[in-house]
């Protein structure tokens, strides 16, 4: 194991620039897209992420015009993309790189991580990316290759397994700046294409002689795995009231889920949204379309929607704050979160 942790940059580094990813449209220096690509992939593909990134960067060139757009704009760009807070995050932390660090983004890590929505590991990988800083990251792929590689007990989750990781991958990161790039690109690739969750291609590994988890069978059982919990099930309906081909939507609070983003209002029952018609209202109560399930991180969410056809708009609560009226085609294209925009789609194809 000794021998491999002297050995493992010089690898990786040699594996990278040879076996590595390259050509990836946010391997450039300019921090700004550096940084829009780290929030991207937090918790996303590659494959996911190759198809937002070039409309993003296409509405938002620099940190300049994301900073003075309306958070609106960067939240229907995010749509479908998912854990929106990262949005809200980005929008703030363009501005305050405008105020608090004059339009030029900082080169620090410490100052990165300053950052709303920037962590340790992901301002370390802007750094090194876009700085040649040496930094150190973290993330989950990068704690499978360590725990694999050098037999890490533990989940990582667990404070002590995750502090024991930082002080390994500190002192395997080169002290040359000129391999920092090929070292951090080097610990993403490892991980996303072949250390790999389930069925890793050890053989293609160029740790492959020292890896704990390959010699001695373990690669199923590194990293271990949080202990499972199950997963709580909630449930909703989905207020579709449709007038004279406008549909109407609720603006979330800006925490939580979907925050900030528009909505179809929320009910706990189909009786609820009868009882709202017939106080509020002067329209049809239609049949309940399907079922559909939404799956969030932690709890899955069975979503029941509701179609009204309204009369008139006279009813009050038709107009309450963080209501709105948007014509279909119009709402599609808004900031609205995926399972909704499936069922707007539905309702255009209805009409």
């Amino acid at each position: 194991m000794a021998t491999l942790e002297k050995q493992f940059a010089a690898r990786l580094v040699a594996w990278q620039r040879q076996f590595g990813r390259h050509g990836l449209p946010w391997q450039v220096s300019d921090p700004y897209k550096v940084w829009l690509s780290e929030i991207m992939l937090q918790q996303t593909q590659v494959a996911t992420v190759l198809g937002y990134y070039p409309r993003f960067l296409a509405r938002f060139p620099d940190l300049a015009t994301l900073a003075a757009a309306p958070v609106d704009d960067v939240l229907a760009l995010w749509s479908g993309l998912g854990y929106y807070t990262r949005a809200r995050n980005l929008h703030k932390a363009a501005q305050m790189v405008m105020q608090e660090f004059g339009g030029a983004f900082p080169q620090q890590r410490a100052d990165i991580e300053r950052l709303p929505g920037v962590g340790r590991s992901t301002a370390a990988a802007i750094a090194a990316f876009a700085f040649g800083q040496r930094e150190t990251i973290l993330d989950g792929n990068v704690k499978r290759v360590l725990a694999r590689c050098f037999g890490v007990e533990g989940y990582p989750g667990d404070k002590a397994v995750e502090t024991g990781m930082w002080q390994l991958a500190e002192r395997l990161t080169p002290a040359a700046a000129a391999d920092m790039q090929a070292y951090t690109q080097g610990l993403m690739d490892l991980g996303a294409t072949v250390c790999t969750r389930s069925k890793p291609a050890c053989t293609a590994c160029p740790m492959l002689d020292g890896c704990v988890a390959a010699n001695s069978g373990r690669t199923a059982e590194l990293p271990q795995r949080k202990p499972r919990k199950a997963v709580p099930q909630r449930e909703t309906v989905m207020l579709l009231a449709l007038y004279q081909g406008q549909v109407l939507l609720q603006r979330r609070p800006p925490s939580g889920i979907w925050g900030g983003l528009l909505s179809l209002p929320e009910f706990d029952s189909t009786l609820a949204v009868d009882d709202w018609l017939a106080a509020n209202a002067d329209g049809e109560l239609l049949p309940a379309w399907p079922e559909m399930v939404h799956v969030f991180t932690h709890f899955r969410l069975t979503i029941t929607p509701q179609p009204v056809q309204l009369q008139s708009l006279a009813g009050s609560a038709c107009h309450d704050d963080g209501w709105q009226w948007l014509p279909l085609a119009e709402a599609v294209d808004a900031g609205v979160p995926a399972p909704v925009r499936k069922l707007l789609l539905q309702a255009q194809g209805l009409r």
